[in-house]
């Protein structure tokens, strides 16, 4: 039975998976575009976008909490003051993922995750209509 695995693994440690976590996270925002795996994508996904949704409140608690995963004081400085105000009407879905195709020397499925680019609209006059 399967009860407790909830966690993929990724054939790697979970100091190695910590570690992994990490840097495509602090790549994804410094980048806000990386390619890997299809694999890597979902499993980065879910931290990723909580780490955006903790960076909406710019508090002393937040910051720390995230310098946790993101240990790059400049990705850090930009995730709160850049990405997270990109998205602060957004109630969530800031990541996309590509599919690419299979990798020529192993054939693994790579793919992109990016961040959705968040337009942002002029206010609207109130003569447009008229």
């Amino acid at each position: 039975m399967r009860h407790g695995n909830k966690v993929k693994k990724l054939s790697r440690t979970t100091s190695h998976r910590r570690a992994l976590i990490r840097n495509l996270a602090t790549s994804l925002f410094k980048y806000e575009r990386i390619i890997t795996t299809v694999e890597k994508t979902k499993f980065i996904r879910p931290f990723a976008e909580k780490l955006i949704t903790k960076a909406k409140t710019d508090t002393v608690a937040s910051r720390r909490k995230v310098f946790e995963t993101v240990r790059d004081e400049a990705v850090l400085n930009k995730l709160f003051t850049d990405i997270a105000k990109r998205y602060a009407n957004r109630p969530g879905g800031y990541t996309r993922i590509i599919r690419l195709g299979n990798r020529s020397n192993d054939g693994a499925e790579r793919a992109i995750i990016e961040l959705v680019e968040e337009k942002l609209e002029p206010a609207a006059s109130t003569n447009a209509k008229k």
